[in-house]
């Protein structure tokens, strides 16, 4: 018989907006590749869900704080 209290196995994977392109643009202090601040960045684990979901629902309108020229780089 299991107990109730043992874990069904790991954990979900936290969503994030991550691509890898960790490289932050010093004007606008977001990271090139997902536009989140290093804060955001550091803290997302323990963010809850509905604040990543929030932080990431702004991050399309992030883009236009970094110089188009910079965002060439990365295609």
């Amino acid at each position: 018989m299991s107990d109730a209290s043992e874990p069904s196995g790991p954990p979900p994977p936290i969503k994030t907006p991550c691509i890898k392109v960790c490289v932050v643009d010093g004007e606008s202090g977001l990271c090139m590749g997902c536009y989140r601040q290093l804060s955001e960045v550091a803290g997302w684990a323990r963010l809850s869900d509905e604040e990543r979901a929030a932080i990431m629902a702004e991050l399309p309108s992030r883009r236009s704080r970094i110089r188009p020229e910079k965002l060439a780089m990365f295609g």
